[in-house]
């Protein structure tokens, strides 16, 4: 049965040093599951990663993994995975995840999480797809990146409807739906143009 909705979720490989943020990945899993959606994500088993998949997994959800060969040691590829795809480049793993993707959302991360969340909203600024992006800010983890940015629009260097592409919360359970709802009715506009 074909899912509801394809949510990719960027997120750390590693959990962090509060406790929160283990449950944070935990109940983004368990409501794509229990919304009837699929979890697109890099495949590993470790760190938030691993424990949005088995929550997804648990509460009845797909899981799509891609993993690059190279990792499939350092980050434990996740087995599990409704479809696990081991993939031979870093560009390949993106390219892939985004294709299978309505909707992309980070989650607290380190430089992985950060370098794939600002590719889908470059992709997103240039045109070259029309799915929404999250950031989800637990506890004001993004306070600072948000700063930046919002310094960079200061300074010339990025524009308010740059800004605008992102949707930004802290409250999973108000977030989530947002970012399917808004990825429903960019694909009814993307099919109208077809007609």
């Amino acid at each position: 049965m074909k899912p509801a909705f394809s949510l990719c979720v960027y997120c750390g490989s590693r959990t962090g040093d509060d406790p929160a943020f283990a449950a944070l990945a935990e109940q983004v899993g368990t409501w794509i599951g229990s919304h009837g959606g699929q979890l697109v994500y890099g495949g590993g088993r470790n760190g938030l990663m691993g424990i949005v998949a088995d929550a997804t997994l648990a509460s009845g959800g797909r899981v799509i993994g891609v993993i690059p060969k190279a990792l499939v040691e350092k980050e434990w590829a996740h087995t599990g995975c409704t479809e696990l795809h081991v993939v031979d480049t870093m560009h390949e793993r993106k390219r892939i995840m985004a294709d299978h993707a309505d909707a992309f959302l980070a989650l607290p991360g380190g430089i992985g999480t950060l370098e794939e969340f600002f590719e889908v909203w470059t992709w997103r600024q240039l045109g070259y797809h029309a799915k929404p992006v999250g950031l989800l800010n637990l506890d004001g983890y993004y306070d600072h990146l948000l700063a930046f940015l919002k310094a960079s629009v200061h300074h010339g260097f990025m524009s308010d409807w740059q800004m605008a592409l992102i949707s930004v919360g802290d409250d999973p359970q108000r977030l989530l739906p947002l970012l399917v709802e808004v990825a429903g009715l960019a694909s009814e506009a993307v099919r109208l143009d077809q007609i």
